[in-house]
């Protein structure tokens, strides 16, 4: 690629960048207020000074790049972040599904900083490179501090809850935890479709037999102790799939930014099933407990080998780029 060409796309990423952190920034200053435990909300308050110093070190590369930040990504990102805490705000579960969706973020936000640092790279920009690396390694660290406070969101989002009810709970985060498989299997079905190179492909190929499996093993799961699927969730779910699907197929840099969700996506689902896991455990059902660990392992191998693809996706949405 040009090296005008590939100093352009670094700006892009940046401008990305950008309007990721100011979505954090809107859940950061909101969640301590609905996260209903005192940990947890210092988590979100220790993040949003982290995320506040983020936002301006990606603000001092655009400028010394003779670029600014994109309003328009910019408020989408900031009405994503008001979306994403309201949605937790009016679930009756709100500080698990809080800490679920979070997590997730953060990996998004690791995925795209991950990104960066190799356009930059490949751009030469070390000053760009090393930033990309150092908030990386940030949201690695608080992707770990929200994943030790998984128990506390499950005791919070069941405090109110009389054991005697556990298992109607269990139903319900087995309900939710087929709505997003529904969603993976809508994504994955698309995914090899709208991708380069042939490697990220077929890695989304062999995840969606996967996940097909999985999607049947918690469906009869649920059936097994009396519950069963929510339409209703299975269709919101799917809708929102092929959404992105959409999405995705009218960027320019498909591969990178289809990987990058992917990936989050994956770690939305290990969020879910670590609280569901935990739910099983408080509800004395061995069986599930089982079967979530499996479901487990093949999420976080899946995580994985998307992050082991980062330089393919990359290399493919540059040479989409340029092709374009």
């Amino acid at each position: 690629m040009p090296e005008r060409d590939l100093h352009t796309q670094l700006t892009k990423y940046l401008t990305d960048v950008h309007s990721i952190e100011e979505q954090a920034l809107v859940q950061m200053k909101r969640a301590p207020e609905i996260a209903g435990d005192p940990e947890i909300a210092e988590a979100f308050s220790q993040h949003l000074h982290e995320t506040e110093r983020q936002e301006e070190r990606v603000r001092d590369l655009l400028q010394a790049a003779d670029a600014a930040p994109s309003k328009v990504k910019d408020l989408a990102g900031r009405a994503g972040g008001v979306g994403m805490v309201l949605f937790a705000k009016f679930q009756p579960d709100t500080p698990g599904k809080l800490v679920a969706h979070a997590y997730s973020y953060e990996h998004m936000e690791l995925a795209a900083y991950e990104l960066l640092r190799r356009v930059a790279e490949r751009a030469g920009e070390e000053r760009v490179a090393s930033v990309a690396l150092d908030i990386g390694d940030e949201e690695r660290r608080m992707a770990g501090r929200l994943e030790s406070v998984f128990d506390r969101a499950v005791d919070a989002s069941l405090r109110e809850v009389d054991p005697d009810d556990l298992q109607d709970q269990l139903r319900k985060y087995l309900a939710d935890a087929h709505a997003i498989e529904m969603q993976a299997i809508q994504m994955l079905e698309r995914a090899p479709k709208i991708t380069e190179p042939k490697s990220l492909a077929r890695l989304y190929e062999e995840h969606l037999d996967e996940t097909r499996g999985h999607e049947q093993r918690v469906s009869d799961r649920l059936e097994a102790i009396g519950g069963s699927t929510s339409l209703l969730k299975d269709a919101g779910m799917r809708l929102g799939a092929l959404n992105w699907g959409g999405f995705f197929q009218a960027q320019p840099d498909t591969p990178a930014k289809l990987a990058g969700f992917a990936y989050a996506f994956e770690h939305l689902e290990i969020g879910g099933y670590e609280q569901l896991k935990r739910v099983a455990q408080r509800a004395d059902d061995t069986e599930t407990v089982r079967l979530v660990d499996t479901i487990l392992t093949e999420e976080r191998a899946a995580a994985r080998k998307i992050a082991a693809h980062w330089d393919d996706a990359i290399d493919a949405s540059l040479a989409q780029v340029v092709a374009a």
